[in-house]
């Protein structure tokens, strides 16, 4: 018999009514919750009756207002005006947590469990002093996770919550530094974690998704924890493979954005993004064995017809799908019909070998300056190579719509200027592993060498905007390394910290008077490093002024380019030139504050530009607007603008 529904069993009984959750997902999170306590919400994510995305996605729609995930609030950097709208006190409380402040139409944004508390609101308006405060919703831990982070300064707060993951990762560690690393010990350690989530879950994972009707394709083996283990894993074997570190993780990021974009399910994309993991695995000699490499040099060929059963033979113990395998397997077929193992053609090639061999192959492209070309490519240029092989190498509609991806990514990447290029000097991998894929999550663009004379060649050649280096390095150390780049004029103003283990007080002072800008002791928090160096190059932006962007407007249109500028808060001047008309749109953090074109100004000129398809934008971001013709939000400019092109005013 079910219990007497409470204020805490009232989510159980809607989903259930709603057909969210089964009724065995009922009584075990039921259950959870009885015996542990805490947050209805927490107990539903514990016995997996519900992904975390879709239950915040249902109560988003009860209360009519947005979410906010665990990953993407973990990841927020939240501004001090922000923070400090809301008390510490008021946040430990009430379980609020400020998330965005829109100072010029005094609007508050926070994160919360109880949206529909209006007195608790109503108090922080007040409070705060602001005109009114929007309600997201998003996990009880993730809110208490992220107050303990901001306001109690507990920088590992959002850990706990991914505990099998740290798990997982530390076996992986392990495995590596034993330096037992081979075919047989990838299985075995691969093949142990599975079993340890199976006793740790009580098999709740394969219940959970046969109820959802989400059941991984990869029986248990499966999950974000998984695949960044797989991504830890990967990355260590990656870092002795010179021009090709870090090329998995490219091709995975690039394999999940193209395969949700073509609309593929949950269980589709985890299959494809672990092939995506494993696709290298016993590969790694001086080929590098792309779909289009392969295709195109008699070399790689033979070299992949005697290799490419190899990430099979690892796994044979890890009972990986079907699906997953047949990605790997099929990823040096051809569209007509010309590839191997099997001569498969067309829609016979599974949709993620498909992807996997345009994926990979842009990568190689793009980061390897060992491909066919001899040189890394851009984005457009590596485009222009796929499209080459359309029809022949590659399905020709996912080359189109990788390209319209890619192309677009990079363009609003440019926009909103959130890479910054990175050079990492130490000479051990495990040391740098960690780092990299921080830094790489907080919007930089990472190289790693291990040596300081390759390091010198690669900073007189390279545009760095920041060193971080060790100092114990061959064949001469880093204080000498960066006493030859402060004699260069490219060098003089480079930021350069020291992550390093020689740290007494006269390495400190030789480090300083050489000219680095800050200098770290190891062992150092990766995550409190990685956020100081995240506001050492905004600073250092933000005082000598950032690069300029251009492009076309067949790549990105312009009401796109409005929206990347306006969610951005960028402040700056968009020129505008098509044909023989050209415009200019001026931004104040965000928001279109003046508009001209032709004698036009405001916002009759705004809807005239919205007309142009063709021609070339260029973003000056060093421009600061000195007038508001304009008080219309870009929303409301867009959507008046989009009427009356579809009425045809104007």
């Amino acid at each position: 018999m079910r219990a007497k529904t409470s204020g805490h069993t009232q989510l159980l009984d809607r989903l259930l009514a709603d057909q969210r959750i089964g009724p065995e997902q009922y009584e075990a999170a039921l259950t959870h919750f009885q015996r542990m306590g805490g947050d209805i919400f927490e107990s539903l994510l514990e016995v997996n009756a519900i992904t975390e995305a879709d239950l915040l996605k249902y109560l988003a729609a009860i209360h009519k207002t947005r979410f906010v995930s665990t990953e993407k609030l973990s990841k927020a950097d939240i501004a001090r005006l922000t923070l400090d709208k809301v008390s510490k006190k008021f946040a430990d409380v009430h379980q609020m947590f400020p998330v965005l402040f829109d100072a010029q139409n005094s609007v508050l944004s926070v994160v919360t469990t109880r949206p529909e508390d209006l007195e608790a609101l109503k108090e922080l308006q007040i409070s705060s002093g602001v005109k009114e405060v929007r309600a997201f919703v998003a996990r009880p831990a993730a809110i208490k996770a992220a107050i303990n982070k901001a306001y109690h300064g507990d920088i590992h707060a959002f850990a706990i919550l991914d505990k099998s993951a740290h798990e997982q990762f530390q076996s992986m560690l392990n495995v590596y530094e034993r330096n037992l690393v081979s075919e047989e010990t990838m299985a075995v350690a691969l093949a142990d974690t599975k079993g340890r989530e199976r006793m740790l879950s009580g098999d709740s994972i394969e219940r959970s998704g046969t109820a959802a009707g989400k059941k991984s394709t990869s029986g248990t083996f499966g999950g974000e924890a998984y695949l960044e283990t797989l991504n830890v894993l990967v990355s260590l074997l990656e870092n002795s493979r010179a021009d090709l570190r870090g090329h998995t993780a490219h091709v995975v990021r690039l394999t999940r954005k193209i395969a949700e974009k073509v609309g593929l399910p949950a269980a589709g994309v985890e299959a494809i993004l672990i092939a995506a993991y494993i696709h290298d695995l016993g590969k790694m000699s001086a080929y590098h064995l792309t779909a289009l490499n392969v295709a195109e040099y008699e070399g790689h060929r033979v070299a992949a017809q005697k290799a490419h059963q190899t990430p099979r033979r690892l796994f044979e113990g890890v009972s990986l799908s079907p699906d997953t395998m047949a990605v790997v397997d099929q990823m040096y077929e051809r569209f007509d019909g010309k590839g191997f193992p099997n001569s498969l053609s067309g829609k016979d090639i599974s949709l993620g070998a498909r992807i996997l061999a345009i994926t990979d192959t842009y990568a190689d492209l793009a980061q390897n300056p060992r491909n066919p070309f001899r040189k890394t490519l851009r984005p457009a240029e590596a485009c222009d190579v796929l499209a080459k092989f359309k029809g022949t190498v590659f399905d020709p509609n996912i080359v189109d719509v990788f390209k319209h991806m890619v192309t677009g990514d990079d363009l609003a990447a440019r926009l909103l200027a959130n890479r910054h290029k990175a050079l990492l000097i130490d000479p051990d991998p495990e040391e740098t592993t960690m780092l990299d894929l921080r830094m790489v999550e907080q919007g930089f663009e990472v190289q790693i060498l291990r040596t300081t004379e390759l390091a010198l060649k690669t900073l007189q050649a390279g545009e760095f905007e920041l060193v971080v280096s060790e100092v114990d390095l061959q064949p001469t150390d880093g204080l000498t390394l960066l006493e030859q780049v402060r004699a260069q004029s490219w060098g003089r103003d480079l930021p350069w910290v020291f992550l390093t283990r020689r740290s007494g007080r006269t390495d400190v002072q030789a480090g300083f008077e050489k000219g680095a800008t800050d200098f770290q002791a190891k062992p150092a928090s990766t995550d409190a490093f990685v956020a100081k160096l995240k506001q050492l190059i905004e600073r250092q932006t933000t005082s000598r002024g950032a690069k300029g962007v251009s492009g076309s407007l067949t790549e990105m249109s312009l009401p796109d380019i409005v929206q990347i500028l306006w969610h951005g808060r960028k402040t700056g001047a968009l020129r505008i030139r098509a044909r023989n008309e050209s415009g200019e749109l001026h931004f104040q953090e965000g928001n279109i504050v003046n508009a001209m074109m032709g004698r036009m100004r405001g916002e009759e000129a705004f809807y005239a530009m919205l007309k142009l398809t063709d021609g070339e934008f260029g973003l000056d971001p060093n421009y600061i607007p000195t007038a508001r013709v304009i008080s219309a939000s870009p929303e409301a400019l867009l959507l008046e603008g989009m009427r009356r092109m579809d009425e045809g005013v104007g």
